[in-house]
């Protein structure tokens, strides 16, 4: 099976045979991702190095007898209740901002130029935390990030410190071979998982925490922002709400 990168001035194809290992896909992902952060890489080639890494981590789990699923199959997986984990540990729908996930704004969302402000594709999901440190207020202990789905780790942040104007924080992104997609985890405290990594839906990632320029601030609550990216046939993200997913996951 071939994947084609349409976009791209050269065509690029990744068959089982040739797409290059997943490590190196996730190494690949961690140093681009770091550079759209940082600026250091102008948006389109950005572009055409993210669409290099999806359609390779798509062929190679596509040549996966477990991950051979039809359009059909697939739908059914992910409308069943058990596929989705609530991604906060003893915490329920109710800790999601806003009113019937409102708080989800795409348009005008860029993933590949960090200059682009205003939009806000992705649930934020808040914990009790009145006195700002990190720590649930009932039970006065860190609150569990969970995966959503069964994934493999391709990025991750560890080192954000205050005064960074760097806006996710603490990060972690994960690919759904399922899904053909994105997660994305962000603000957290204490980063538990590495780039390679396989975790399954209701594993622990991360922590709850309060970094990134904004969700540093003493304004902005507790929370953890949470953003899932479908990728296309070319290769580009396109956001999704997860606000439905949310409202079916298991909690844990």
């Amino acid at each position: 099976m071939g994947l084609a990168n349409t976009a791209s001035s050269q065509t690029l194809v990744w068959t089982d045979q040739t797409a290059p290992a997943v490590d190196s896909l996730c190494r690949q992902f961690q140093q681009l991702y770091t550079k759209i952060r940082e600026e250091s890489i102008l948006p389109d080639s950005a572009r055409r190095q993210f669409q290099t890494i999806m359609l390779g981590l798509r062929g190679r789990f596509r040549a996966a007898e477990p991950y051979r699923l039809d359009s059909m199959l697939r739908d059914s997986l992910v409308r069943s209740t058990a596929y989705f984990a609530f991604p906060l540990r003893a915490h329920s729908p109710d800790a999601i901002g806003g009113s019937r996930g409102e708080g989800y704004r795409d348009s005008g969302f860029d993933l590949f130029d960090y200059n682009v402000r205003g939009s806000h594709p992705a649930q934020d999901i808040f914990i009790r935390d009145r006195d700002q440190d990190c720590l649930e207020d009932g039970s006065g202990q860190p609150v569990d990030v969970l995966a959503m789905t069964a994934g493999v780790i391709v990025g991750i942040e560890t080192d954000w410190k205050p005064g960074q104007e760097y806006r996710g924080g603490n990060w972690v992104w994960v690919y759904d071979p399922i899904l053909d997609g994105l997660f994305y985890y962000a603000h957290n405290n204490a980063v538990l998982v590495r780039p390679g990594q396989w975790v399954q839906a209701g594993q622990k990632l991360a922590e709850v925490g309060r970094t990134g320029f904004n969700a540093y601030k003493t304004r902005s609550p507790t929370h953890l922002h949470l953003m899932f990216l479908q990728i296309q046939p070319d290769g580009l993200p396109e956001p999704v709400n997860p606000y439905e997913w949310l409202l079916a996951a298991r909690l844990f």
